[in-house]
């Protein structure tokens, strides 16, 4: 089995000691402190505010979320090429109040996992590769990665990596 890549992930938190319009502050996340000594669940998709991942990918684990933590997920984890400020307000769009959304600006993590794909025909630059994946203490058990992964390919596959699929593996272990 594999190890998760050692990355920062920057992001932004509510910080009640900040009065004013925006109580929030920069804070460095590393993957030890996502994953190590836990058991979680990370599902990564091409970008924020897009139809499938706003439509069914996100809110599919958000609705199934306590589903997830019942099999002995200790979280769940959204991660998108895209910048903190961009993963808040998509969050906020769609009522997310379980799943922690984890911006992968510079597409570190992606590129060390091997799922950053051109997605320049689109628009979008590089992007994740739609996967999810199953973490227990920083080592990847299990992975669901789209077929046809590829730079530059006009479709998005949406076949298994969404949380039926991720909760049925949970319940056969």
């Amino acid at each position: 089995m594999s190890i998760v890549p050692q990355v920062i992930f920057r992001t932004r938190v509510r910080d009640e000691s900040i009065e004013g319009e925006n109580p929030f502050r920069w804070q460095n996340v590393s993957s030890e402190e996502v994953f190590a000594g836990k058991k979680i669940v990370l599902f990564s998709l091409p970008g924020a505010f897009t139809p499938t991942c706003s439509s069914t990918h996100l809110p599919g684990y958000e609705k199934r979320y306590d589903d997830l933590k019942a099999t002995g997920v200790d979280e769940v984890y959204c991660l998108s090429v895209n910048d903190a400020f961009t993963m808040f307000q998509w969050g906020c769009r769609l009522n997310v109040e379980n799943v922690k959304l984890l911006p992968d600006g510079n597409g570190d993590f992606t590129r060390l996992m091997g799922m950053l794909v051109n997605k320049e025909n689109l628009g979008f630059g590089f992007r994740s590769w739609r996967y999810s994946m199953y973490v227990v203490d920083k080592e990847i058990r299990q992975i669901f990665c789209e077929p046809g992964k590829r730079d530059n390919a006009p479709d998005d596959p949406f076949e298994v990596s969404d949380v039926e699929t991720m909760l049925s593996y949970l319940k056969k272990l």
